[in-house]
């Protein structure tokens, strides 16, 4: 903290108007997209390796870390952001903190759920931290608290944690005069993708350069990834587009750790909306990591990093 009195007084001012949104709402109160349901419990069981036998039968309950399952809006559509919480995220946006990552989560549980609950939810900002320094900048926590009801009744509360920051500018190292300002290639060998009887097509039209997209026959539904049957009508049958390769960043994170030898943090892994309306995830390039952003325009390359590995990546594309 600066010495300057008026430094001082300004900042305090600052966090005073970030305080003032604690306890307003966050989200709008919402219902639950399905009931508690034994499928979904079922696949949430089977991803985990969770054996409990409390999770089947005719008295089930669903596992309690499905929380925030229950209440996610899923890829089609978003959460109903408040205009308070649009507003905190701007104003930190507005005075340099415009990079966001999320820290941590927890959840308390109070009664089980169980197949045919309705779920109803609220959301408010329970907190925002006085201003804090860490290795990737100086920012502030925002918590958002989630409570979760049936009938009325409250069932569980999520708590979700973010640090808005603004990045801390790395001195870089000198090079001595006759050494080329090159960046410096990370060793090792990248993992290779698992190709299986329902992607193979996919790979196939990447070592061709061609980025494919599985589309329905039975109902013209396009998809990604690839999967072995339609989630719209069910049928088995398909074809497949190119993609014209132009999109844009649905969403993003810059990967910081854990350090692998293949790869050179910090780097940027975004979701990709293409022009077609799928998604895919991939690296984005050609722009430093700190300058990426939601919306930013990217273009399809493919870029070779060995004899056999060729892998579908997005250039940013800035104005």
């Amino acid at each position: 903290m600066s010495g300057d009195p008026e430094i001082h007084e300004e900042h305090e001012g600052f966090e005073a108007r970030l305080k003032a949104y604690e306890g307003r709402p966050a989200a709008a109160t919402g219902t639950g997209r399905d009931p508690v349901n034994e499928p979904m419990i079922r696949h949430w069981c089977e991803a985990m390796g969770d054996t409990n036998p409390a999770y089947t039968g005719p008295d089930a309950i669903a596992p309690p870390t499905m929380l925030q399952a229950w209440t996610m809006a899923g890829l089609s559509r978003r959460p109903e952001r408040t205009a308070a919480y649009d507003e905190l995220l701007g104003l930190l946006d507005a005075t340099g903190h415009d990079a966001v990552v999320a820290t941590d989560c927890e959840q308390e549980y109070l009664r089980p759920l169980r197949p045919g609950d309705e779920i109803t939810f609220d959301s408010v900002i329970e907190s925002v931290s006085g201003r804090k320094t860490t290795k990737l900048g100086t920012g502030y926590f925002v918590t958002t608290r989630t409570d979760v009801r049936v009938g009325g009744e409250l069932a569980g509360t999520h708590r979700f944690r973010i640090l808005k920051y603004a990045p801390a500018r790395r001195p870089r190292k000198r090079k001595e005069p006759e050494e080329p300002e090159t960046r410096k290639e990370p060793e090792g060998r990248r993992p290779r993708p698992v190709v299986n009887r329902d992607n193979a097509g996919f790979w196939e039209g990447v070592a061709r350069h061609e980025l494919l997209i599985q589309r329905c026959t039975g109902c013209g539904t396009l998809r990604f990834p690839w999967l072995p049957g339609c989630n719209g009508c069910g049928s088995p049958d398909w074809e497949t587009v190119e993609a014209s390769g132009e999109g844009s960043v649905y969403s993003y994170v810059v990967m910081h750790h854990p350090s692998f030898p293949a790869f050179e943090p910090p780097y940027a892994v975004g979701l990709i909306e293409l022009a077609e309306g799928v998604r895919i995830i991939s690296n984005v390039v050609g722009v430093p990591y700190d300058k990426v952003r939601v919306g930013m325009p990217v273009r399809l390359e493919f870029r070779r990093y060995d004899d056999e590995l060729v892998l579908p990546v997005f250039q940013g594309v800035t104005p």
